[in-house]
């Protein structure tokens, strides 16, 4: 008898001192525990905080030319090249050199930094809305209404893209909308795909059952119900489309669809330096510095944002 109440005394205390620990683990949010595991990740957290930087220096590039004296668009043809017309290297007037028109070219990378940091975010934006809104229907649904909008998607997916883009901006004119137009146009695509593979897996669960049973209308169901668990995936992905809607605002800017001379944008600079990188070095390297360090950077945290979501898969 003595050993059974041991026994049950000695389950008991081991019970009461795991109780605290058990609940704590239940009562944590998920959101939390993803919050947490990113901010133990160093290589996202540094990521962070040059694109926090990044954001800062676009946010404030007018101080640039406060203290430096030299607006984005003013040339100094005198100062700013050399008696032959080449681009002046980094010096006490111009810290990161001039470019072939006399230009400071820190301040136009900082005034730069606007237009990238501001079409990324922007065309990200507008394709997730339209990919999660197809995705969510097409995966909700099912029937006519999927097989209408998954051939859409793929219709979407097999447009060459750079050639429409061409066309596009030929018709209506190059500009910093039709930009965003196109790039949203275009690659909404790939949200819905991966929207509606989750939906699929999701709208047969019980708790969509229950809601649906409970009199719930599709639509609340859809936003209410079912979209708070694909938004896990959803911000990852966005995370890591950022950076390659921003390369694809440079490139398109460097094949002279994007926004005009003077308008400082850093893909336009990298195609002006293209006849001075033997002589001028610092014209195509600061510029390209500053897109390779922000895509690294945003694409750096969207690993580490995917890693917090999903611990088992680690950091390739």
């Amino acid at each position: 008898m003595s050993t059974g109440s041991t026994e049950t005394r000695g389950s008991e205390e081991i019970e009461t001192e795991l109780a605290p620990e058990a609940a704590a683990i239940e009562g944590r949010n998920p959101w939390l525990l993803a919050w947490q595991r990113l901010r133990r990740d160093r290589v996202a957290m540094i990521s962070l905080a040059v694109i926090v930087l990044i954001a800062l220096a676009a946010i404030f590039a007018p101080i640039f030319t406060h203290f430096t004296g030299h607006p984005p668009n003013r040339q100094y043809l005198h100062q700013g090249t050399t008696p032959e017309g080449l681009p002046v290297g980094p010096n006490g007037n111009f810290w990161l050199g001039t470019d072939n028109l006399g230009r400071d070219i820190l301040v136009r990378i900082a005034y730069g930094a606007r237009i990238s940091l501001g079409v990324g975010v922007v065309a990200t934006l507008l394709t997730v809305a339209i990919g999660v809104v197809v995705g969510l229907a097409a995966g909700f649904f099912r029937g006519i209404v999927d097989t209408v909008l998954a051939r859409l998607v793929d219709v979407i997916l097999s447009v060459p893209f750079f050639l429409v883009a061409i066309a596009l901006v030929a018709v209506a004119g190059p500009g910093l909308t039709m930009t965003v137009l196109v790039i949203g146009f275009f690659s909404w695509a790939s949200v819905a795909r991966i929207v509606r593979g989750q939906v699929l897996s999701i709208r047969e669960r019980e708790y969509v059952e229950a809601a649906r049973s409970l009199g719930a209308t599709n639509l609340r169901i859809m936003f209410i119900d079912v979209l708070p668990n694909v938004l896990a995936q959803v911000i990852v992905y966005t995370t890591l489309l950022i950076p390659v809607v921003i390369v694809t605002q440079a490139a398109l800017s460097f094949l002279g669809l994007g926004l005009q001379p003077p308008t400082a944008d850093w893909g336009g600079m990298i195609a002006e330096s293209q006849n001075y990188y033997t002589v001028a070095w610092w014209f195509v390297a600061f510029p390209g510095i500053a897109l390779l360090i922000t895509t690294l950077a945003f694409n750096l945290f969207g690993d580490g944002v995917r890693d917090a979501f999903d611990p088992r898969a680690g950091r390739s």
